[in-house]
């Protein structure tokens, strides 16, 4: 017998060891692209949690899951399985969610639940095969449903829109050692493209109990688990259903009753409207969506900041009739300079600072997927004349048209146009809302000009690496009107650089003098003549072997900004630090350099009271920051935050942040609080300034909502309360009834009040 050398025996040993860890730490496993077929179901199949029938038997499985959070080298202790299978109306999912008997995390009952406070399970499917636009469908373990858009393959910010509403079927049940969830989506709520035999999909999985999040495709952990660049191929065995007749007819009616205490007199209305919302599907992927006298009575109030910025703050969007492929319109241009902003539709600003809506007369957009690499939209708006707001009728009509290439890459050519209709020249200034005016130069001196119209056109590049890790896009546009033939011209560029470990963003941007995009968004618009912005950041990750701590790391920011000259006007330097724990809470601290000259007079608190911050005038100051999220796990956690240090040629301290309650899942109580001790000299203004907003949200069950919010902010000197009830007695059909009153502060003196209920019913033809 040969002897056996002790070092190679160990090493052999070893080496088997290495080997048998191998499935559970290479990459290759689950990788993108990796494919789970689909055959049709031989014989029906009821959605009721119980996978008994044939199909599911036979339906490949998708298994062996990564995590992705807060780990992504391992499989997930708790595994997941998921199926697909369809029939001629119908496209199916189903999971089973392996657990154990420790209660869920579940925050609410709330449809459209919030992503990171909730146990959940969930597909996304891009029937486009594009890997930049699809769908996502999502249950938590009490069945609760959470539905929206994937847009720009799932990158950025505003990649995965929850305000889509549509119809489909679902239920969920529980065991003691997992939870199965069963979906049924109509082929008629979704656009799909003809002629494929492929998707892109993905199954993800947030276990939020113990703050882990997993995946069927292995995702980094520096991406989110539900971007298409780590999707698999849905691949159909048997052809995808020829579409029918696909559409769908959505009335409402709606009964109101209000008072307007500052009329004089006092004025008291009731009304009864009536409307709808119709989709006619004209081909798989392409849809028309038609609305005739759209109400959004049952839309959630804005919640109220205290804005001390020289700059317009964007509210987000939360109307359906803007919503479903609104990425070809939202996304042309960047944050600086966005072409269109929808809420420029149907809601201006009143004299006290407040939103007040306009009528909608009617509203089409007709928008989809022509082919596999072309995609339209094209939406046409009237709203109705408003002579109390100086107001007349406006019409704006604004078409994208997108062609896609290489992995995920695309460019688009956007157009917006606005017109005022029946504006003759006998109509006096004093008729007009400020929007519709322009003070212009004319022979040295200041005129006044009436504005009728405005047109933008605009044209954006999009490219992004296949694995997401470079992304850089690039826009230019201009403006048309009746004032300006130069220096209305805008551009700008957009890089990142995303690894495991650094995060790299340079956004420079030019804004012409003139450049005038009265339906878009351009924040600096009333701050500068024209302005050149050089953005950048860069974030450091470490991932130490801490038993408290999943990543920390540094953050820098860089912003300088320039007028047209080369004028310095805004330099900010901002250096931080940031904690991801375990147990889900984050710590951020930052110390900040701002400086400013200024191009326009202001007073951040109210330039009628107080000494204006002059043209001209430049200033300096150092602030330092702290922000911490507690654990959101636990029934009270709260986000807390607080800024000290200079402001102009005074301080502030500044303390802000919201404390919840949860009562699972039936109630959550919060408030949401803003104080601002501000100290000018020299009568600039000094003033305590304080927004206060407690808000509860009760979910009786997942069909029956009653949520009531207030808020009293001193700076608008406004009180509000908002109640809202809402029971969805059937998919995509809800009765709604909202209660809204304005106070001022002193006296609790009623300024206006109306109450509203609203029925409607979504009819599949």
């Amino acid at each position: 017998m040969l002897p056996v050398n002790k070092h190679c025996y160990f090493t052999v040993l070893r080496l088997l060891w290495f080997f048998s860890l191998l499935p559970h730490i290479l990459p290759g496993q689950n990788a993108p692209g990796s494919q789970i077929d689909i055959y049709r179901a031989q014989g029906a199949i009821t959605v009721d949690g119980i996978l008994d029938e044939p199909a599911w038997t036979n339906a490949q499985v998708a298994k062996d899951w990564y995590l992705n959070y807060p780990v992504d080298t391992v499989r997930a202790p708790f595994q997941t399985e998921a199926r697909v299978t369809f029939d001629d109306q119908f496209f199916y999912f189903s999971f089973i969610c392996y657990d154990d008997a420790s209660p869920d995390f579940i925050h609410s009952l709330r449809r459209d639940f919030e992503y990171p406070l909730n146990d959940n399970v969930g597909i996304n499917i891009g029937p486009y095969n594009d890997r930049l636009n699809g769908f996502f469908f999502t249950l938590t373990p009490e069945g609760v449903q959470r539905e929206g858009i994937v847009i720009g393959g799932g990158a950025g910010g505003d990649a995965f829109n929850t305000y889509w509403d549509n119809k489909w079927y679902s239920k969920v049940v529980r065991h003691k050692d997992k939870w199965i969830a069963e979906g049924a989506i109509p082929f008629k709520s979704i656009r799909y493209k003809g002629g494929l035999d492929e998707w892109n999909i993905l199954f993800d999985r947030a276990d939020r109990k113990r703050n882990q999040k997993s995946s069927w495709i292995r995702t980094p952990i520096q991406y989110r688990t539900g971007m298409f660049a780590y999707s698999g191929q849905l691949i159909w065995k048997d052809p995808v259903p020829p579409p029918g007749l696909n559409m769908s007819f959505i009335p409402y009616l709606t009964g109101s009753l209000s008072r307007d205490n500052e009329a004089t007199p006092t004025e008291s209305v009731s009304d009864m409207q009536f409307g709808f919302d119709a989709k006619v599907g004209l081909s798989p992927s392409l849809n028309l969506d038609l609305a005739f006298n759209p109400d959004f009575s049952q839309v959630e109030v804005d919640e109220q900041i205290i804005n001390l910025t020289r700059f317009e703050f964007r509210f987000p969007e939360r109307r359906q009739l803007f919503l479903e492929n609104s990425d070809l319109f939202n996304r042309a241009g960047l944050p600086e300079a966005r072409v269109f902003f929808s809420r420029r539709i149907g809601l201006v600003r009143d004299s006290s600072g407040l939103f007040q809506r306009i009528p909608i007369l009617y509203g089409a957009r007709l928008s989809g997927s022509i082919d596999r690499n072309w995609r339209i939209s094209f939406l046409n708006t009237q709203t109705k004349k408003q002579p109390s707001l100086g107001l007349p009728a406006q019409n704006y009509t604004v078409a994208t048209i997108q062609r896609n290439f290489w992995a995920q890459s695309s460019v688009a050519l956007t157009f917006v146009n606005k017109e005022s209709l029946g504006v003759s020249s006998e109509d006096s200034l004093t008729y007009f809302h400020q929007s519709l005016w322009r003070e212009i130069m004319h022979n040295n001196r200041s005129v006044l000009r009436k504005n009728t119209f405005n047109r933008v056109l605009g044209v954006d590049l999009e490219l992004l690496s296949k694995d997401t890790k470079w992304h850089s896009s690039f826009f230019a546009a201009q403006s048309f009107d009746d004032f300006h033939k130069r220096g209305n011209l805008t551009g700008g560029i957009f890089f990142e650089y995303t690894t495991r470990n650094i995060y790299i963003r340079l956004r420079p941007t030019y804004i012409g003098e003139y450049f005038n995009a009265e339906a878009g968004f351009v924040p600096s618009y009333n701050v500068y003549p024209g302005q050149i912005n050089f953005k950048n950041s860069i974030n450091y990750n470490f991932y130490p072997s801490h038993k408290s701590i999943v990543s920390m790391g540094p953050v820098v920011e860089i912003n300088h900004s320039y007028i047209p000259g080369g004028s310095l006007t805004d330099k900010e330097y901002s250096f931080g630090y940031a904690f991801n724990f375990v147990n889900t809470a984050t710590l951020e601290l930052t110390y900040d350099y701002t400086y400013q000259q200024l191009t326009n007079s202001f007073n951040p608190i109210d330039r009628r009271r107080y000494t204006n911050f002059s043209a001209g005038e430049d200033y300096d100051w150092h602030t330092a920051s702290v922000v911490l999220q507690t654990n959101t796990r636990k029934l009270i956690n709260a986000m807390l935050g607080t800024t000290y240090g200079g402001f102009y040629n005074g301080t502030n301290l500044n303390i802000n942040g919201q404390i919840n309650f949860r009562y699972q899942p039936y109630g959550n109580i919060s408030l949401r609080f803003d104080y601002n001790d501000l100290r000018l000299p020299n009568g600039y203004g000094m003033e305590k300034l304080f927004l206060i907003g407690p808000r509860i949200d009760l979910t009786f069950t997942d069909k029956l909502f009653l949520t009531t919010y207030y808020q009293y902010n001193n700076l608008l000197n406004n009180m509000n309360l908002n109640t809202r009830f809402q029971w969805r007695y059937k998919p995509a059909s809800d009765l709604f009834i909202v209660y809204t009153e304005n106070y001022l502060p002193r006296g609790f003196t009623s300024r206006n009040r109306a109450i509203v209920f609203k029925f409607t019913h979504w009819f599949n033809l």
